[in-house]
């Protein structure tokens, strides 16, 4: 079977980090941070960065696929694990979801059509999850292929953005980046709307989590994984701080009053730079779509292999294709989104917050292999290192309980309606589903099927 190598590594976590969070959003943490915004995704690229390393450490430890959830068994144990693993999975679900809505969207507003209509979302999300299938059946092959171009468009795009921004502020020689001192107050900013517009920013640079979810997909993942992920977040990060930076010197005014569904085509007039800017944007979420459909389900594969899900989650046809965990993760990735009527701000918020649990988990899971009190599953022949494994791991769980400490859950579990801000309750309840009721019934139905097997053992 073919497995993906380093570079396609590389390209694949590029492809699961860069989505729609910088074509799409970039206005809102300019609105939030004002002149401060490079500074803003500086910090949260040096954030995923951090986290970045941890799971890129754990890798070295635990070969096996999974990610955070392979991590947090080896561990502290299967029930932990099984945890960690179903919200994982919830949380790389969402995001499909997300992502699945905004590529149907984006393609409704070229052509025209009614970008906010359910009926015309989910016929266009059913049609894309068929198209997504149709890349994976046939194995890592065609799907190794179809990544790494969709990887180089998007990168394509981005890097045009940032050099006809630079002939622009070269030619005129002028820079706006200033003005943006009469369009957003930061005078008042305080800590707290200083992380949550970090948090804002950090969003774009999700999505390294999942990526040795297909380990055992990957050619030498104990030894590729930890040197790809942070090469990926270095290519990425040193992108989305360069490109920040150009269009708030060319016209910041543009990117915070627009009302076009990928922000970044209003900074430039020229009708080609747009339709780079608008098509590479639509790569770009199609590409993530790609990329998740690779991960997540290898994912859901790496529970049942360990016994805690249904074997029918194993299956794989005779392309290496785990037919069975993508049907389920694609039907939980378009009925979540149907479920709060394709609402993105109700999606983004479930994404971005059902991350943490991984963020907090895998590295304490790391210190814990450094210190020589795993499970099991951990690899002898990994090689300690005390910065790596020990100092970064402890910095990233610091900055990750510090994020939350200061996260303003109200307002982000919170939409408008009529003008004032009301509590978001299909969020919450989806939080409280996943996260509480649903791992409480498979840990209820895990523990009935043990029971059976050992009744049926001892007669």
């Amino acid at each position: 079977m073919n497995k993906l190598g380093f570079w396609s590594i590389v390209l694949l976590t590029i492809n699961l980090i860069v989505g729609s969070g910088i074509f799409l959003s970039p206005g809102t943490v300019v609105g939030m941070a004002g002149k401060y915004t490079p500074l803003v995704y500086l910090i949260a690229a040096s954030f995923a960065g951090v986290l970045a390393l941890s799971f890129a450490a754990s890798a070295k430890y635990v070969n096996k696929g999974g990610a955070a959830y392979a991590y947090s068994t080896a561990a502290f144990g299967e029930n932990i694990g099984f945890y960690v693993g179903i919200a994982q999975f919830i949380a790389g679900s969402i995001a499909w979801g997300v992502m699945a809505t905004a590529v149907v969207k984006t393609i409704l507003v070229i052509s025209g059509g009614p970008s906010n209509d359910p009926v015309w979302v989910t016929v266009g999300i059913l049609i894309l999850m068929i198209i997504v299938f149709c890349i994976n059946i046939f194995g890592t092959k065609l799907f190794e292929i179809v990544n790494n171009l969709s990887t180089a468009g998007k990168l394509i795009s981005l890097g045009t953005v940032i050099i006809a921004g630079l002939i622009i502020i070269i030619s005129t020689g002028k820079s706006h980046y200033y003005e943006i001192d009469h369009l957003v107050n930061t005078s008042h900013l305080d800590s707290s709307g200083f992380v949550m517009a970090i948090i804002a920013a950090f969003y774009a640079f999700t999505g390294f989590e999942n990526v040795a979810n297909g380990s055992q997909d990957m050619q030498s993942p104990e030894k590729n994984l930890p040197k790809a992920i942070p090469l990926a977040i270095l290519i990425i990060g040193t992108t989305f701080i360069g490109l920040i930076t150009i269009i708030m010197m060319i016209n910041p005014e543009a990117l915070l009053r627009t009302k076009q569904v990928v922000s970044l085509v209003a900074i430039f007039k020229s009708p080609i730079l747009y339709n780079i800017i608008l098509y590479g944007a639509l790569i770009s979420m199609f590409g993530i779509n790609i990329a998740t459909s690779f991960s997540i389900p290898r994912m859901l594969e790496s529970v049942a292999e360990k016994g805690q899900l249904p074997t029918w989650f194993k299956y794989r046809n005779k392309y290496g294709f785990p037919l069975n965990a993508f049907l389920a993760t694609a039907v939980v990735a378009v009925l979540l989104p149907m479920s709060f009527r394709f609402d993105m701000d109700s999606i983004i918020v479930l994404s971005a917050i059902s991350r943490f649990v991984q963020f907090l988990i895998v590295p304490a899971a790391l210190i814990t292999f450094y210190m020589g009190r795993a499970h099991d599953d951990v690899l002898d022949s990994a090689k300690k290192n005390i910065f790596t494994d020990m100092f970064m791991p402890s910095f990233a769980l610091f900055l990750t309980v510090f994020m939350l400490f200061r996260f303003d859950w109200k307002s982000e579990f919170s939409v408008k309606h009529h003008g004032e801000l009301v509590l978001n309750y299909s969020a919450i309840i989806a939080m409280v589903i996943g996260y509480i009721v649903l791992p409480a019934v498979l840990f209820w139905i895990n523990h009935r099927r043990d029971a059976k097997k050992k009744v049926a053992k001892e007669h």
